[in-house]
């Protein structure tokens, strides 16, 4: 390594958030960052890529990069398998933690809540708009399952191509959408000197309070 990891280093300084700025509530915020994220943010970075974090039964973290595929004054929603690790992990314990982080906005935002299943009518309407190859995927697919070998998945997916031959796949019953119920959300820019705005949002009583966080 020609760098160490002690000395790798950025300085924040392309802007600032204060509470001048800032609506009572979090949502519009959101939407305004997300809007400035797909705009700005190129390739590789997707703007709708968010960290998911679930917890096991016996309390120990998980990590994983989704998509985002949907927000409304409800929550945020992601699809997945529901007999996956995380799908086993949000049954035993639905709560949830997502993450994004827009670095060339040098922002990061933090989601906190409870998590419910999307109605079959919703997670049928977005299956249907997905490309062939990952309808298909999600049938062959025994998401974190142990299998032998790439060959096996690729025989599944061979399965599952003749199985549709004819017709256009549905949704999965074992397939569809979680939609997380935020509590807690906080708008982190990046500043100079390590000395961020960190802007929390927390939900109390039906009613948004907004509080400045020291960094």
């Amino acid at each position: 390594m020609t760098q160490t990891l002690a000395d790798m280093r950025r300085d924040y300084t392309r802007d600032g958030l204060s509470e001048a700025e800032a609506p009572l509530e979090p949502f519009p915020l959101f939407q305004h960052w997300f809007a400035d994220a797909v705009k700005t943010e190129q390739p590789p970075v997707e703007p709708n890529a968010m960290t998911l974090a679930t917890v096991d039964e016996q309390g120990r973290p998980h990590c994983r990069v989704l998509l985002l595929k949907g927000l409304d004054a409800r929550g945020f929603t992601f699809f997945s398998n529901y007999d996956s690790a995380k799908g086993a992990q949000l049954a035993s314990r639905p709560y949830a933690a997502m993450t994004f982080f827009w670095p060339s906005l040098e922002r990061q935002v933090r989601i906190e809540g409870q998590v419910e299943r999307v109605s079959a009518e919703e997670s049928d309407a977005y299956f249907q708009v997905r490309p062939l190859g990952s309808r298909l995927g999600a049938w062959a697919s025994p998401q974190s399952q142990v299998i032998s070998g790439r060959e096996e998945l690729e025989q599944l997916l061979a399965e599952t191509e003749q199985r549709f031959l004819d017709r256009a796949p549905h949704c999965p019953p074992h397939w569809g959408g979680y939609r997380l119920l935020p509590e807690r959300i906080e708008f982190w820019q990046g500043r100079a000197s390590r000395l961020h705005d960190r802007l929390n949002y927390r939900l109390q009583g039906g009613v948004w309070l907004r509080e400045r966080l020291a960094p």
